[in-house]
């Protein structure tokens, strides 16, 4: 009897950690959700070519961005590919990312969702530059982005560094 009693208490606890396993996506990460999907980069007068996925992860608690792009050779410079990874998750109630790329940068982000924008700002550092990254949906179903930098000592003066479209692959 005992051996069954244990049965059913191992069980039981089995049930209840499953149940907290499936906790649900956290409410400042739906915004994002918006990003989900294999994008393809067009209309690059550069000639550059690139994409990225945004795909959930951990079980619905964070948001995973792998991007490449593809930069042809030209004014001097040989061709060259970069590829970067950011992570977009919850910590206390508000949308962090941190990104990683190829070239060995580590840039940490507050993200906010602001109408019919979502905008990743770094921290303000006062000896380092400053980045905000911005993803604004269209109501055709294109996406438009924007890289910009804030030199070190102006952590609002903000220039664009790059700029792309992208639609979703189907």
């Amino acid at each position: 009897m005992a051996s069954r009693h244990r049965h059913v208490g191992l069980a039981l606890l089995l049930v209840l950690v499953s149940a907290h396993a499936r906790a649900e996506t956290p409410a400042s990460l739906g915004p994002f959700r918006a990003l989900l999907g294999d994008w393809e980069a067009i209309d690059d007068p550069s000639g550059a070519t690139g994409g990225f996925n945004f795909s959930p992860g951990v079980q619905d608690h964070v948001i995973v961005r792998t991007n490449y792009s593809i930069s042809p050779a030209g004014a001097g410079k040989p061709a060259s590919r970069h590829d970067d990874l950011m992570v977009i998750y919850d910590e206390a109630g508000a949308a962090r990312a941190d990104y990683f790329d190829n070239e060995g940068h580590v840039i940490r982000y507050v993200a906010q969702a602001r109408a019919g924008s979502l905008v990743f700002v770094s921290e303000i550092k006062p000896s380092e530059p400053r980045y905000r990254l911005t993803y604004d949906l269209g109501a055709d179903g294109m996406l438009n982005g924007r890289f910009e930098v804030a030199p070190p000592g102006k952590p609002d003066a903000f220039s664009q560094y790059l700029a792309w479209k992208a639609r979703k692959r189907r």
